[in-house]
């Protein structure tokens, strides 16, 4: 028995026509209304990075890695272990887990989509109704089998933005976790010179403390031999009880500085092994590159930009929906009234529909749609740009930050060996009976206050160096 008996039969003319629209679409996917993508002309990067040394080299120094920068051992371990179990850094890969399971959708979109189900269907007609009354049995039951294909051709190239679209957001989300990683390892290296600097800072103030002990009971020797008086004592006592109470603001910022350290690093809060502060030498050349080198080394510039061509091919999307649609749907399958018979080819059936869709009025929607994603595209760029303004700041505020930090590193060391010289005599002349207690005790003072800056120096001068490579777009390496 031939199938073709039992298929219902189609007419020549109906494969004609049909054969027509289909050719006519797959030739229409070469007139597409979206527009090519292409990057924006920013003229702001010429005045960049505020001085007049404008760099030619495009070499930056984001281009080493930062095993490079970072000669310190337990740094170095530090960082890597950050980057393995960091929870940002974590959230930002199942970001990209999401992300890219979007792209894979967006790239499938030339392709048709297949569904097919069982049904059973029973009806019970009314006997008193126009059919029932003539049925001798108004209950019947049916089954099938129905495989549904529904396909649009990309005329206009909808889907191939839409595609785009989702590729943007992934890359976005790949840059995004790029992002992440550079202000990880800047925050990591930040805290743990930090913890150098603080535990810096403690050892001297311990030595101080020291020094002031000694001083209140040489006061009060001098007080009974009668070359001072109470109050001296009473104000020797009081700056050793400073210099305890500065002892306990160090421990308390070095205990919170360890704990923000171990969150960066995803584990518990514990004590941290680390070297001293007079160890850190970076010996890097500073050097920044031309200022268009930001747009491809800084990975928020790079998510901005991604985040523009979202955008774009968005509206691309938008303005191609008030383009008529070519649309084929078919259906097919087996449908039989009888159970056993299910599966007979006279069970056989096909349905083929193909048609343009022109959309004429829909309340509006079309052209809000299209409004808003002119808006966001516009918004888009703005945030790119912004983006560009900020990066140049900060390589622009890290620069003089670091040549400032220098010059006054020399500064501070000169008043430091000053202001040591003078506690040492002023205690001499004191202890011969030439000089006021009150000038021990300023310069005594002055003098810690003005070693903590030193150390405090020292410290910006490598957190300058760490702003500097995260500016540029450093630690992707």
């Amino acid at each position: 028995m031939k199938i073709n008996h039992m298929i219902p039969i189609i007419k020549n003319t109906f494969l004609q026509k049909g054969f027509v629209l289909v050719v006519a679409a797959f030739t229409l996917q070469s007139c597409f209304v979206a527009k090519e993508y292409s990057k924006p002309i920013i003229t702001e990067t010429e005045s960049l990075y505020r001085t007049e040394n404008l760099p030619s080299d495009s070499i930056s120094m984001a281009a080493i890695s930062w095993k490079t920068l970072f000669t310190d051992t337990y740094l170095q371990q530090y960082v890597d272990e950050g980057l393995q179990n960091n929870m940002d850094i974590r959230i930002a890969v199942q970001q990209i887990v999401a992300a890219n399971a979007y792209a894979k959708q967006g790239k499938l979109g030339y392709l048709p989509s297949v569904n097919i189900g069982a049904n059973v269907i029973h009806q019970e007609l009314s006997k008193n109704s126009q059919f029932g009354s003539f049925l001798t049995n108004t209950s019947t039951d049916q089954f099938d089998i129905t495989a549904n294909l529904t396909w649009e051709a990309d005329l206009w190239g909808k889907i191939r933005s839409n595609s785009r679209a989702t590729q943007a957001l992934y890359l976005q989300s790949v840059a995004g976790h790029q992002v992440v990683k550079t202000q990880l390892i800047s925050s990591i290296a930040t805290t743990y010179y930090t913890i150098l600097a603080l535990d810096a800072q403690l050892e001297i103030t311990k030595k101080s403390i020291e020094t002031r002990k000694t001083g209140v009971e040489t006061i009060k020797a001098l007080k009974v031999a009668g070359f001072t008086n109470q109050v001296a004592v009473d104000q020797n006592i009081a700056q050793y009880n400073n210099a305890r109470s500065l002892e306990v603001d160090l421990e308390v910022a070095l205990f919170k500085a360890e704990n923000t350290l171990c969150i960066l690093l995803g584990k518990t809060p514990q004590q941290l092994h680390r070297n001293n502060l007079e160890t850190q030498i970076i010996n890097t050349q500073i050097k920044l590159g031309i200022p268009s080198k930001l747009l491809s080394n800084r990975p928020d510039l790079v998510a901005a930009e991604y985040g523009l061509i979202n955008a774009f091919e968005l509206t691309n999307v938008a303005k191609s929906n008030f383009y008529p649609a070519f649309r084929l749907t078919a259906s097919g399958g087996f449908q039989s009234l009888e159970l056993d018979k299910l599966f007979s080819a006279n069970s056989l059936f096909t349905n083929i529909i193909s048609g343009l869709t022109q959309p004429i009025f829909n309340q509006r929607r079309l052209k809000t749609q299209k409004e808003v994603a002119i808006a966001q595209q516009q918004q888009a760029l703005l945030k790119f740009k912004k983006t560009l303004l900020i990066a140049g700041t900060e390589v622009s505020n890290a620069l003089f930050v670091f040549n400032a930090e220098n010059r006054k590193f020399k500064f501070l060391n000169n008043e430091v060996e000053a202001l040591r010289k003078a506690e040492k005599n002023s205690e001499e002349l004191l202890k011969n009976g030439y000089a006021n207690y009150l000038d021990l005790l300023t310069a005594r003072q002055s003098a810690l206050s003005t070693e903590i800056k030193v150390i405090d120096s020292q410290l910006q001068q490598l957190l300058t160096v760490v702003n500097l490579y995260k500016a540029l777009g450093g630690g992707l390496k």
